[in-house]
């Protein structure tokens, strides 16, 4: 008999949300950078185990929002937390329980939706530390469980999935089995060039950039041509994006070509353009153009 569960992944920023999802899916499927709020949407992974498929949804870190962006990014997270079969609640290895965690908490007792704890990256302390952060969190929330893991290298991993294989509802897989994400092809595409944006630049710039698919095409050939328009909220960023004598954009293109070649197993021919789009973070008509619906 098959099954399946519903699985949302949520936290503060920077815990490891997508690396999980990447590392539990066994491809990458969402974007991953040492930067606060680089998944802006929803997420699904798909992740087959046995006879049961697990649809996984990552989501934007839970943070106080400051554009009409980030009030879209927090409202994900809160409508992601109700109708699934379980939450999974990703935390630092730290004996404090932050403001982040404490509206989650809060809204996990709105939803009263099961919820397992992963205590991530505990490949970075010393063991005998997380007992405190074991105490402390169940002291805060009855979760079902609490699961130290690391989502980098892998530990704990397994004892996730039996933990996610109890809350696995008998009928049919929601996805064919050949899938690994809702994701359609131009978008992770886009994923990927705004990736190499959060790696290569610094400070507010690349956190004010989106990226639009203008162009994709396959040739008879195999080849695949792609146009990307990378959107940014200021001329000055415009020019650190290109780069002296377009240095970094070349830089940036090559990085996400080499991703999106492994991605759609083909060869691509890749353009970028850069615009200015003053502001655009708080335009509902843009942000809409952009695929941030409500």
């Amino acid at each position: 008999m098959t099954k399946s569960a519903m699985i949302t992944i949520i936290g503060r920023p920077n815990v490891g949300k997508s690396t999980l999802t990447n590392a539990l899916v066994g491809e990458k499927v969402a974007i991953v950078s040492n930067k606060p709020q680089t998944t802006r949407n929803r997420i699904c992974g798909i992740v087959p185990h046995g006879d049961t498929q697990f649809v996984l949804m990552d989501t934007p870190g839970f943070h106080k929002p400051r554009t009409r962006l980030g009030d879209y990014m927090v409202n994900v997270v809160k409508e992601s937390v109700a109708d699934v079969d379980l939450a999974c609640m990703l935390v630092e290895p730290v004996a404090n329980i932050g403001a982040q965690e404490e509206a989650l908490i809060e809204r996990l007792k709105q939803s009263k939706s099961p919820c397992v704890l992963c205590i991530n990256k505990i490949d970075t302390v010393d063991k005998a530390k997380l007992l405190e952060v074991i105490a402390m969190y169940s002291a805060a929330y009855e979760f079902t469980t609490i699961i130290p893991i690391s989502a980098r290298t892998g530990e704990g991993l397994n004892d996730l999935l039996d933990e996610f294989e109890k809350y696995a509802v008998p009928g049919p897989h929601l996805y064919p089995e050949d899938m690994i994400t809702d994701q359609p092809e131009r978008q992770i595409c886009a994923e990927l060039l705004r990736e190499k944006l959060l790696i290569c630049l610094a400070r507010e710039v690349p956190h004010g950039t989106a990226v639009e698919v203008t162009k994709f095409s396959e040739r008879p050939d195999g080849i695949i041509d792609i146009e990307m328009t990378i959107y940014c909220e200021k001329a000055s960023h415009k020019g650190i994006i290109i780069g002296k004598n377009g240095s970094m954009l070349k830089k940036i293109g090559a990085m996400a070509r080499e991703d999106i070649e492994k991605f759609l197993d083909a060869k691509v021919y890749l353009q970028t353009w850069v615009k200015v789009k003053e502001n655009w973070r708080d335009s509902n008509s843009l942000l809409r153009n952009f695929g941030f619906e409500e």
